[in-house]
């Protein structure tokens, strides 16, 4: 871990103030890969290391209602079930650290849809670090996410671990356990499958456990 938060600081570092013309350019660093392969976790302590703000790409799921009337409840995680739109304009704001602040959503798996406004990133902070399965994808308006990205890190744990994850995922949020499994190996094992395309694309590739 200590190798991962010097490098996250070195980052932190080259977007810091630069004297009377103010901040340099914000840097923004990328956690991606899979489902349930530690992206938030690693995510999160590197923002509790750095003091970075923390901006996942969850916050900005599709509402369940508005899934059912677009007939993709079930693909809920697909690309299409993310306001991708919205996520590539707060990060274009972030970017920018030219407003006081900018308030970010953030997705609560207790109740399964996101809460705004719930992140604040402060004008004068030199790194964010964002999170989500798609950040390196070859599609739009995917592709343009990765143009406000500095850094993008790509998490690729053993697949039994990760799989093992997403059942238990289910599982603690209600599901039995078979129909855990059917979900973890048929819609994440696709959701995974479109994330892995772009893990050549990674700045750089981390395999261990989070």
């Amino acid at each position: 871990m200590d190798d991962l938060v010097a490098r996250a600081m070195a980052l932190a570092e080259r977007g810091g103030r630069g004297g009377p013309g103010g901040l340099r350019r914000r840097r923004v660093l990328g956690i991606t890969g899979p489902p349930a392969a530690g992206k938030s976790t690693l995510a999160a302590r590197l923002a509790a290391a750095t003091g970075a703000p923390l901006v996942g790409m969850d916050g900005f799921h599709i509402g369940d209602a508005e899934l059912v009337r677009l007939g993709r409840r079930d693909r809920k995680g697909a690309p299409d079930t993310f306001d991708a739109h919205g996520y590539l304009a707060l990060l274009r704001r972030v970017r920018a650290a030219d407003e006081p602040v900018v308030y970010a959503p953030v997705f609560d798996r207790r109740i399964e849809d996101s809460i705004a406004a719930a992140v604040a990133v402060p004008a004068d902070a030199p790194l964010v670090i964002t999170e989500g399965n798609y950040l390196l994808l070859d599609a739009e308006p995917w592709r343009a996410v990765r143009t406000q990205l500095d850094e993008v890190w790509y998490l690729d744990p053993p697949e039994p671990v990760r799989i093992a994850r997403l059942i238990a995922r289910r599982v603690a949020l209600g599901a039995d356990e078979a129909e855990a499994r059917r979900w973890a190996l048929g819609s994440d094992q696709h959701n995974a499958d479109l994330t892995a395309t772009g893990r050549p694309n990674a700045t750089l590739w981390i395999t261990r456990e989070w």
